[in-house]
């Protein structure tokens, strides 16, 4: 039997999330079937001459190999509607954003994805809505943006927010938000409320189940999780937004090609033991990093001290596999260690099996919060000790210029 998405007879709540990243979005059983779904390259779809409603027609608006992997993420979430993927992360974010009515309120973190942040701004500057930036981890300040009560301070004050868009733990400043005060907070407000879960996975946090209506993805990361797919997804358990963000994937045009989707998908299957190695070792090189003399700060909500600690440990199943330090000796520093790593990869991405590292004000659109001096880890699954040495030796050579 094949494991249907939620809104079918679905197994999945019977398995544990490490199954269901195996299990889900599989082909029926039957001899000789196939064990993995097959890649369907088709641009249109043979019709019965009849308009019929749910008919694929045409490759804009559906591919059976989409399929798995928006039943797969659907299962993944907690969602009773299958997901939709998208052609990038920042093309799902768009669709999101489509649901902010004309003239309505977007709050969103100050420390947001770039490409998100800046969409959201070129939005405000054509007049089509108004942005008001807030700290995620100040709970009290962003329920009163969500409000408008917070004295003009985040622009567009006594006018309620219409979406509420979090980002927990926040890139590349590591904040965590109080998921379910927040979406709580949103709801009451009658906003939107939409979280980027990028970063933890699934397997680490399900926003669903914490008040949120929908969640987004940038597959590109853990979920492909070999640094050679560009896709993103939504996904929700409210089949009106569904409906908004199906239409708006259709006539946009945003879609996913399918062999992407099949290596998507074939990455997800290795997730759970990706994130479970690359978490281990983020924690281990954090509290290494803490101790060290050329770092002066380690933000990473896994250790006691950060100030995201308690409230990451009572929403999350873990901590992530990111964390950011900030080097003695300012940006100049900041770039000697990554010109003098030789097994980190010095690049803009996250997720991979491979650890890649950067300083990310070195982006033109990275906010002035962000220090100079700040760099982005994100550590892969290779040998903890072998990445330790290549920071020690890295740093080493940072703090002779």
């Amino acid at each position: 039997m094949r494991l249907e998405s939620p809104s079918h007879t679905s197994h999945a709540a019977d398995l544990a999330p490490d199954t269901v990243v195996v299990a889900a979005g599989r082909p029926e059983r039957g001899h000789d079937a196939p064990v993995n779904p097959p890649i369907v390259l088709s641009s249109t779809y043979v019709g019965t001459g009849q308009v019929v409603d749910g008919d694929r027609a045409y490759g804009r608006y559906s591919n059976p190999t989409w399929d798995p992997l928006e039943e797969a993420l659907s299962e993944l979430e907690g969602a009773s509607l299958p997901g939709l993927i998208f052609g990038s992360g920042l093309a799902a974010a768009s669709a999101a954003l489509s649901l902010v009515p004309a003239g309505g309120v977007l709050v969103m973190p100050k420390h947001s994805y770039q490409g998100a942040l800046v969409m959201a701004s070129e939005l405000e500057a054509r007049g089509l809505l108004t942005l008001r930036t807030v700290d995620i981890a100040d709970t009290e300040a962003v329920i009163a943006a969500i409000n408008g009560d917070d004295g003009g301070a985040a622009g567009g004050a006594s006018v309620p927010a219409s979406m509420l868009w979090l980002e927990s733990p926040t890139n590349p400043m590591l904040e965590v938000a109080d998921l379910r005060a927040l979406s709580v907070a949103a709801s009451a407000a009658g906003a939107v409320v939409v979280t980027d879960n990028t970063f933890s996975t699934p397997l680490v946090q399900k926003p669903l189940e914490l008040g949120s209506d929908v969640v987004l993805h940038s597959v590109t990361k853990y979920l492909a999780g070999h640094s050679d797919v560009v896709l993103g997804a939504l996904v929700t358990s409210n089949a009106q937004l569904r409906a908004e963000l199906l239409h708006h994937r259709s006539i946009h045009g945003a879609i996913a090609g399918p062999f992407e989707a099949w290596l998507a998908l074939r990455g997800l299957r290795t997730l759970a033991l990706r994130v479970e190695r690359s978490q281990a070792t983020a924690a281990e090189l954090a509290q290494r990093l803490l101790n060290h003399s050329q770092i002066d700060a380690v933000r990473f909500p896994g250790l006691e001290q950060d100030p995201g600690h308690r409230r990451a440990k009572a929403q999350m199943r873990g901590f992530g596999s990111i964390l950011a330090v900030e080097v003695r000796g300012g940006a100049a520093a900041a770039d000697a260690v990554v010109q003098a790593l030789r097994l980190w990869t010095p690049a803009t991405s996250l997720g991979g099996v491979e650890s890649l590292i950067e300083r990310r004000r070195r982006h033109e659109n990275e906010p002035a919060s962000v220090p100079e001096n700040l760099l982005r880890l994100s550590v892969g699954i290779e040998n903890a000790e072998d990445l330790w040495a290549d920071l020690l030796q890295a740093l080493a050579v940072s703090a002779t210029r």
